[in-house]
């Protein structure tokens, strides 16, 4: 039923709503008078309907870091495989660790991914050993280290 809701409410979006949202995904600081021009219409216009997206749901405009710039030299992604009926509260108990910044419950060899940022190889270490491991309902990983990143897109 809330895949309905969605793209009932996806429906909902003109033409300029979609040109909105793309100006702020090439650009989160684009000015509201710039995206007003380039679509031939009023600023005003552009703040209400950015509001609007912004109440929906549709936008959040936030700063992306660089986490290497900030110290950040170890990432990696995790596979977590769990106790069936714990898997749920492994997950809350991952995503309130400050090394977690991404964590999905999936289907398949993993119950759960997490991509963790730390300082360093120690540190990667410590999470390992001293948070993830003592975690209730956690019975295997696998940590795979980021090399290179080739892509990142945020959508």
């Amino acid at each position: 039923m809330q895949n309905i809701n969605v793209i009932e409410q996806a429906d909902q979006l003109d033409e300029i709503d979609t040109k909105i949202v793309e100006a702020l995904r090439k650009d989160g600081r684009v000015a509201f008078a710039q995206i007003a021009e380039q679509l031939n219409v009023s600023p005003g216009m552009i703040r209400q309907r950015y509001n609007r997206l912004v109440e929906m749901g549709y936008l959040k405009v936030v700063a992306i870091t660089n986490p290497s710039r900030l110290g950040i030299k170890t990432m990696a992604l995790i596979g977590i495989r769990t106790d069936g009926d714990k898997m749920l509260q492994v997950a809350e108990q991952m995503a309130a660790l400050e090394e977690v910044i991404y964590i999905v419950v999936v289907s398949g060899r993993y119950d759960i991914l997490a991509e963790i940022y730390c300082r360093d190889h120690a540190d990667l270490l410590r999470f390992l050993t001293e948070k993830l491991a003592k975690i209730k309902g956690v019975r295997e990983t696998e940590s795979f280290m980021h090399l290179k990143i080739m892509k990142e897109v945020y959508f």
